[in-house]
């Protein structure tokens, strides 16, 4: 199971196949359109109005966010390239094994599992059962952690979302200066024509990183956020029901609801699954 997934790309992370799919798609839609339209790459090719978009807009979110904040989004972007790896499937199967041994050998004999396990969620949910805490303690203790990681993706989150509100805003700006020199050549045609179309790319860049960029990541950071919260809940009632002396075949019921919305469950794997509980009860 993998770690916070806004302390860095954990260990069993992937490429996302998504991101990489939905950027090649998105510029080649627009440099198709322009080419279509007899446009070239170099019309939209402007140092000067990317260097306007940028640097202003990171400098209105520096202005506007705390710069612990603004770091930490920064290094959270790597999660728009990479896909932390959410094993809700796999974490189910750890906790019945787990209810198995509890109830076989009862509650203190998991002291020794929890060093097994790289998820320090579950390793806290684990030590506060075994501490003897009721299964209402652990949930509301546990409940914590479920605020914290909503609070940690929403910060997160935010800063993207508000780089994306500011973009369009400074790309104006950068059309604007533009016009302004534009103007003091109004004796040349020619020139004023071509600076009028450079001038209107500080725009486009503008919009197209807001909604190409900054939004869409944003949104991935809380997707992230959303399913490892997920994971914690799926933690919580996990533990909560072995604290209960809840049968494992029990329990594998009650916690399946939480482990579908992974994916489709396969039919033969659960029934498997929930014989091989029963076989270690005997």
């Amino acid at each position: 199971m993998a770690e916070s997934t806004h302390r860095g790309i954990p260990p069993t992370s992937r490429l996302d196949r998504g991101t990489i799919a939905g950027l090649l798609c998105a510029v080649a839609g627009i440099i198709g359109g322009l080419v279509l339209e007899q446009g070239s790459v170099s019309d939209i090719a402007q140092a000067t109005a990317a260097f306007i978009v940028f640097g202003g807009t990171l400098g209105a979110v520096l202005i506007g966010t705390p710069l612990r904040q603004v770091v930490a989004a920064a290094r959270a972007s790597r999660l728009v390239l990479y896909e932390p790896q959410h094993d809700l499937a796999g974490t189910l199967e750890q906790l019945i094994t787990f209810a198995t041994k509890a109830r076989r050998h009862g509650i203190i004999s998991l002291e020794e599992n929890t060093g097994d396990t790289s998820d320090p969620i579950l390793r806290r949910a684990m030590e506060l059962a075994i501490d003897g805490v009721t299964s209402a303690e652990l949930r509301e203790m546990m409940e914590l952690d479920i605020q914290a990681e909503e609070s940690r993706g929403d910060h997160l989150a935010k800063v993207y979302e508000t780089a994306g509100g500011y973009s369009p805003t400074i790309g104006i700006i950068g059309a604007v200066l533009g016009l302004i020199q534009v103007m003091k050549n109004l004796a040349n045609i020619d020139a004023v024509g071509h600076g009028i179309a450079v001038a209107f790319v500080a725009t486009v860049y503008g919009v197209g990183v807001a909604n190409l960029l900054f939004l869409p990541a944003g949104a991935k950071i809380r997707n992230h956020s959303t399913r490892r919260i997920e994971s914690i809940e799926l933690i919580i009632e996990g533990v909560a029901g072995i604290v209960e002396g809840m049968n494992p075949r029990m329990l594998r019921r009650r916690l399946d609801p939480l482990v579908r919305s992974e994916g489709a469950e396969d039919p033969d794997a659960t029934v498997a699954a929930e014989a091989a509980s029963e076989t270690a009860l005997l």
